[in-house]
């Protein structure tokens, strides 16, 4: 089979990078001037070198320069034109901001999810879920929450602030903050759309603002569990159907959230419902400003919170993330944002595909064939089938021939 019928189109690797749109990127590096003082290394090259890293699982500088080295051409397919040295990429990691990666990710939700921006407003079905994650680090670079060790050593943190949406499982606004900072602030960086439904643990409280989303010109809805500390003044107390008490829920009460003795603590008008776990027994307290759905659509609304949960340990747990390839805060943080757009590749990919694949068997199979000259369509429906068509068939002899030995 001669070289040319064999090797055609572009490896795996290029394949997937490819889904990222060039035209973005070389917008969002002139809005960011990332590109400004740079002669050789752009912003798309350290981006292509970011992703390699992330897709390949490389845990140092060397293992992601000798491995673009060793697949200098095939990276071509990429629009590389030089793979980088470890200095090259340090400082790179060092002086290029994060906040264009950044950017690149948030463009890229946008991308592939028209509908999740919030200004546009989500869906009647769309619940949107606000949590955050801590992400260790090796040395005290960000501060970090709780005590030192015993030896008084502390190691630092990043915190994600993080928003999805419950119709898709994939981050669709991020936030990087030192590990030491506070869930609460981060609702007010948020802008939503009238008609928007929050979910949140009660790790965020802030009863002023509550108040504002309760306003007619807002009608913001949110679902929430209470302190156990709360001040809680009883206004009416509503009835339960029986259905619904079979399911778990225990009461269903009109409150007065806020402390009375406190000047500055804003009171404002919430539901407060009790429920029940039927599966653990384990009991629940919401606290929600939605007065038309019933006790249990409220209870399921905040079961839905899970998912993100599920997810931060998806991400936490496929990628590189406990070995970094710096050691300064932007380094760390342009990491963090190239893993988050590698999962949400990965996610654009397991949906678009007809088969069915579990997240970690299709991260593994896209590591394992980065640079198989395979097409990802037909890769991912059948990798057998794929990969034994791509493959050279073996010599065959021909007596009639003249040299005798054929191939193809």
């Amino acid at each position: 089979m001669s070289k040319h019928t064999y090797f055609t189109g572009q490896p795996v690797l290029a394949q997937v990078i490819n889904l990222i749109p060039h035209s973005l990127v070389r917008h969002l590096a002139k809005e960011y001037k990332s590109d400004y003082y740079c002669k050789r290394f752009f912003s798309w090259d350290h981006l292509i070198s970011m992703l390699f890293a992330t897709l390949s699982g490389c845990q140092s500088l060397r293992e992601v320069t000798t491995g673009m080295l060793a697949a200098e051409g095939k990276l071509t397919h990429l629009g590389l034109k030089h793979t980088p040295r470890r200095s090259t990429l340090s400082d790179a990691n060092t002086r290029r901001s994060e906040v264009f990666f950044g950017a690149v990710f948030t463009e890229l939700v946008a991308h592939f999810y028209p509908d999740s921006r919030m200004e546009k407003g989500p869906k009647t079905e769309e619940i949107k879920i606000v949590d955050s994650t801590t992400i260790s680090l090796f040395s005290d670079v960000l501060a970090n929450a709780g005590r030192p060790d015993k030896q008084g050593r502390r190691k630092g943190g990043v915190k994600a602030h993080t928003v999805i949406s419950s119709s898709h499982n994939t981050p669709e606004f991020v936030v990087l903050t030192p590990a030491s900072a506070h869930d609460t602030p981060f609702l007010t960086k948020l802008t939503y759309p009238p008609g928007s439904i929050l979910c949140f643990d009660k790790g965020y409280m802030n009863y002023r603002l509550f108040k504002q989303w309760s306003e007619p010109d807002r009608q913001i809805r949110f679902v929430s569990r209470l302190r156990s500390n709360a001040s809680v003044e009883v206004l009416q107390e509503c009835s339960i159907p029986q259905e619904e008490r079979d399911q778990g829920v225990l009461s269903d009460q009109i409150v007065i959230l806020g402390h009375t003795s406190h000047k500055q603590v804003t009171r404002f008008r919430a539901r407060l419902i009790r429920f029940c776990a039927p599966d653990s027994n384990k009991q629940f307290c919401f606290y929600t400003n939605l007065f038309t759905l019933s006790a249990l659509q409220i209870a399921q609304i905040y079961r839905k919170r899970w998912q993100i949960e599920l997810i931060f340990k998806r991400i936490k747990g496929a990628w590189p993330l406990r070995y970094f390839l710096g050691d300064s805060p932007n380094a760390i943080k342009i990491q963090i944002w190239c893993a988050l757009i590698a999962d949400l590749l990965l996610e654009v990919l397991r949906k678009r595909c007809a088969r069915h694949w579990s997240y970690a068997n299709l991260k593994a199979m896209i590591r394992l064939h980065s640079f198989s000259y395979v097409d990802l369509t037909a890769f991912l429906k059948d990798p057998m089938r794929a990969l034994l068509q791509a493959k050279p068939r073996p010599p065959t002899w021909d007596l009639f021939s003249k040299g005798g030995l054929q191939t193809g």
